[in-house]
């Protein structure tokens, strides 16, 4: 007898997302196969967060929409820890508040993790608020593939915003992953060098497809310095010096001015913005 496949969990951790929290909600909603519960964790949020999600939950009462508040703590990694410890799914997947899934994707993660040596996984992105979209999505998906094969599968990282581990596994990291008081590192790849630690496998899902907003462009250079060199600061933290770790970091600056001019364009051409905010 065929045994029933994981329930799905989807966590999103929210701090002053009221731009993008209803599609992102809509889209977790409007999937092939429902998932077990959406989660929101609100994180001090001052704008009208919250109180969307409440009016989606009187909007679709029938779906097992949750709404959490952490005020314990500001940031993403206490409100992360807060949605996985408190979700009820075999499988707990994690996104952004500016994700919007396709609506396959709880079907592609049951998929993935149908195979009982899969701890997590993860997917390519689609920058839905970015010219040729699907061109996008395909460079993504080549540079993750790229980058996996010249680490030679030692390391494979997560993506925040398109990730799903086992409970299991999360039961047995959750006291090992770094709380990063500072704000300094990938969260996510936090995430996925603790799963290394313990032999757990991560695995990399091609059809695993989320949208996400491009906004991170509108951070000065500066900033955008900042949050790239995340990388290089989470490797010094958990002692990892492979060189070839470092590509992902390239990438991400040399792209930085022609995906901005690229965006200021297509701003122009449909008046689309999507505001800066999240954890």
């Amino acid at each position: 007898m065929k045994s029933a496949a994981p329930g799905v969990s989807i966590i999103i951790p929210a701090f002053n997302e009221e731009s993008v929290i209803r599609q992102c909600i809509y889209a977790a909603l409007c999937q092939s196969v429902a998932p077990s519960e959406i989660i929101v964790v609100d994180n001090r949020s001052t704008d009208g967060t919250a109180e969307l999600v409440r009016n989606m939950q009187d909007e679709y009462p029938d779906v097992p929409l949750i709404l959490l508040r952490q005020d314990a703590e500001q940031g993403l990694i206490p409100t992360r820890n807060f949605g996985f410890n408190h979700a009820s799914g075999e499988i707990l997947g994690r996104i952004d508040a500016d994700s919007v899934l396709e609506p396959d994707w709880v079907e592609q993660v049951q998929r993935a993790f149908a195979d009982p040596e899969v701890m997590a996984c993860t997917g390519p992105v689609l920058y839905y608020d970015m010219p040729m979209r699907r061109f996008g999505l395909q460079a993504d998906d080549r540079m993750r593939r790229f980058v996996l094969k010249l680490a030679k599968k030692q390391y494979h990282f997560l993506f925040g915003s398109n990730m799903a581990i086992r409970r299991g596994a999360w039961d047995i990291i959750s006291q090992d992953v770094c709380l990063d008081e500072e704000d300094q590192l990938h969260e996510d790849i936090d995430i996925s060098v603790h799963l290394a630690d313990h032999a757990l496998r991560i695995q990399y899902v091609p059809e695993m497809i989320s949208g996400m907003s491009a906004r991170r462009l509108e951070d000065s250079p500066k900033d955008y310095r900042y949050y790239v060199t995340r990388f290089e600061r989470t490797y010094s933290a958990h002692k990892i010096h492979r060189r070839v770790l470092r590509v992902p970091m390239l990438i991400f600056m040399t792209v930085y001015y022609p995906a901005k001019l690229l965006r200021r364009v297509h701003q122009a051409r449909t008046q689309l913005r999507v505001p800066r905010g999240g954890l």
